[in-house]
């Protein structure tokens, strides 16, 4: 246990860092699942919606440092293809 008030303050920052970390990691997850499941039933409005909004998630993770650089190209592309890809 930290002694010392600078380390307590820290661990109370890094505490509010994890939390608001695995806010934006989940949302952007769960904007990539609903992608995935407008396109598995194969429902192209709906994917295309989802999919504005998952990019959306995707960006915003990115600039909190949440995601790095390829992970995001790297999703966002195979979305965009997937949603592309239906008639």
């Amino acid at each position: 246990m930290a002694n010392m008030k600078n380390a307590k303050k820290k661990i109370k920052v890094i505490a509010k860092q994890t939390k608001s970390n695995n806010d934006y990691e989940a949302s952007m997850k769960t904007a990539m699942k609903k992608v995935e499941r407008a396109v598995s039933s194969n429902d192209k409005d709906s994917a295309q919606a989802n999919l504005k909004v998952a990019i959306k998630a995707i960006d915003k993770a990115a600039s909190k440092g949440v995601a790095t650089k390829n992970f995001v190209a790297r999703n966002k592309s195979r979305l965009s293809k997937k949603v592309n890809a239906m008639e």
